[in-house]
């Protein structure tokens, strides 16, 4: 190959994996707590993947009532995905656990 044709290929890998990039949106959303309890932890996590990551919280709690926006920018290209709440020990409530498609949802409300 000449010295055009390798630039050419290089600058079309290069607008190709940008393209590609930005196909991972980050996920927005708005998560109310409409039950009598306090959220302490909430976790998600791909659909398919078998752990959860992080606290989303980390040190916040979500109070009986209060909205959070969350977003995931996790640089994944999926939609599906696992959720996790963990109310506190003082409450009457299981941990709960939900699958959502988050790209087609702009608020989630999780109540008793």
């Amino acid at each position: 190959m000449n010295k055009l044709t390798v630039a050419a290929v290089t600058t079309l890998a290069a607008l190709f994996t940008s393209a590609v990039t930005s196909q991972a949106e980050d996920l927005v959303f708005t998560l109310t707590n409409s039950t009598n309890s306090t959220l302490e932890r909430f976790y998600t996590s791909p659909t398919g993947v078998d752990e959860w990551e992080e606290d989303v919280f980390g040190q916040d709690v979500l109070s009986p009532g209060d909205s959070i926006e969350i977003t995931i920018a996790d640089g994944r290209s999926v939609c599906e995905y696992d959720m996790r709440f963990e109310f506190s020990e003082d409450s009457d409530l299981d941990t709960t656990e939900d699958t959502q498609n988050l790209c087609e949802m702009g608020s989630y409300e999780i109540h008793e």
